[in-house]
């Protein structure tokens, strides 16, 4: 693999995930961005799906060893931006909140609540720029239809909406926190989607969430034992095919377009 400060390639999909996914890429060249905002979770994977370039990074580095709280997503989405994507598919493990929604279904959810209580950076705009981005349709409907459309292909368990609660971590939610979150409706819980999702948001891109169920979250709605870090691997890694088979179909569906998620600030200053 090649690795370099300087990046030559461009594309125009990024994807966030676990290092497992780097396997459905082809012909990959590394590269290390340097962004305004410090380091980010790892270099940039770029490599070709289907005849076109998809930018793939670590969120949580190659060793999975940055806390969710910890990641500098500031830094991982300025990069993805810098190397040219317009679109960020986000992966991630999730717990369900709803019987419903079962551990190895799919989710696109369209809302997030931040649960993070305002510990993590989130806007890139600073020293003395104002700026009131709407998060109203935080994710992208265009990405959104996109990707139905290819587990629809694939015959995959989903469900089309969703509302992720993004709590801090590292610790699982108590019952009492569970409860909570089940009855105001919320589909699910994951601790990565803000501010990852917004600040593709803000800065023009169109951000696509694939929840991955993996568990029933504190166990309540279905009488099942609480979460464990080991159950999670243990049922996402069950799942991975599946997950990387609708990536490549997502990517292999997806044309580049206008989309109002990159005019989202206009009049927002």
């Amino acid at each position: 693999m090649m690795i370099t400060k300087n990046c030559p390639k461009k594309a125009a999909i990024g994807i966030f995930g676990g290092s497992g996914f780097y396997s459905f890429l082809n012909d990959v060249e590394e590269y290390e961005i340097e962004t305004p905002f410090g380091k980010t979770s790892d270099k940039i994977a770029i490599g070709n799906v289907g005849g076109k370039n998809v930018a793939f990074m670590p969120r949580h580095g190659k060793n999975h060893n940055i806390a969710p709280e910890n990641v500098n997503y500031r830094a991982n989405i300025w990069a993805m931006k810098h190397i040219g994507c317009k679109s960020i598919i986000s992966p991630c493990a999730a717990g369900s909140l709803q019987k419903e929604i079962k551990p190895g279904d799919i989710v696109f959810c369209d809302q997030f609540v931040d649960w993070t209580f305002g510990k993590r950076k989130d806007t890139f705009f600073e020293n003395g720029k104002v700026v009131h981005t709407s998060a109203a349709e935080t994710y992208c409907p265009n990405m959104r239809k996109l990707a139905i459309n290819a587990a629809e292909k694939l015959n995959l368990p989903y469900h089309k909406t969703g509302t992720v609660v993004v709590i801090n971590g590292l610790r699982f939610s108590t019952k009492a926190e569970s409860k909570f979150f089940t009855s105001q409706g919320w589909s699910v819980i994951n601790m990565t989607q803000y501010p990852e999702s917004y600040l593709a948001k803000e800065i023009g891109m169109c951000p696509l969430n694939i929840s991955l169920i993996t568990d029933y979250d504190a166990g309540l709605v279905c009488d099942v034992e609480p979460v464990s870090h080991e159950a999670v691997m243990k049922v996402f890694s069950d799942n991975i095919e599946k997950l990387k088979k609708l990536l490549i179909q997502i990517i292999s569906d997806f044309e580049e377009y206008n989309c109002p998620c990159s005019k989202v600030n206009e009049g927002a200053f």
